[in-house]
């Protein structure tokens, strides 16, 4: 039976993986990880698909802002090649949008396949104002609003906004 669940540490080597055979060593070359690096997802939006204790897919999200308007990222979306096509891409995408409709988040953007994120509501108008902080292919630039309007004034450069990753170092020092 396949659950989809909060990530947890313990599946940060099994995530990699899967990652790098889904996406390729390169992934970590690509814009949008200029907006991940360094920090963590968005809290509660970082969730992974597991079917008898083996990691079969992964998607996250992660705070940004354009010209001061709040949004999420999403990426990587991955799932095991060999369960490619059977819908848990699509059940990871469904749950972490409602997730973070839930948590009052108002959009999110991503750079990916057009064709395949338009059935979630994604489009590339959305992001017509919106620059990633490197090369980016616009058709592949996309975005939806949770909330109408939430991308209202959004303009510029993509901005990580996350909380980075060494400001847990506090806690971890305190425990």
């Amino acid at each position: 039976m396949i659950q989809i669940r909060d990530e947890i540490t313990a599946d940060v080597s099994a995530r990699e993986a899967l990652l790098d055979r889904c996406l390729g060593e390169r992934r970590t070359a690509k814009s949008s990880e200029r907006l991940r690096e360094g920090r963590l997802p968005a809290d509660g939006l970082a969730l992974t698909a597991e079917c008898d204790g083996e990691i079969i897919g992964t998607v996250r999200l992660w705070h940004v802002t354009a010209n001061g308007v709040p949004a999420l990222m999403l990426g990587p979306l991955a799932v095991k090649p060999e369960l490619q096509g059977g819908g848990l891409g699509k059940a990871l995408m469904r749950e972490a949008l409602w997730r973070a409709a839930c948590r009052g988040h108002g959009a999110v953007i991503l750079v990916g396949d057009a064709p395949y994120y338009a059935r979630f509501g994604f489009d590339p108008a959305l992001t017509r104002n919106l620059a990633m902080p490197g090369p980016v292919e616009r058709e592949r630039f996309l975005a939806i609003e949770l909330r109408h309007g939430a991308l209202n004034g959004a303009s510029g450069v993509l901005v990580a906004a996350g909380q980075p990753i060494d400001s847990l170092a506090p806690l971890r020092r305190a425990a």
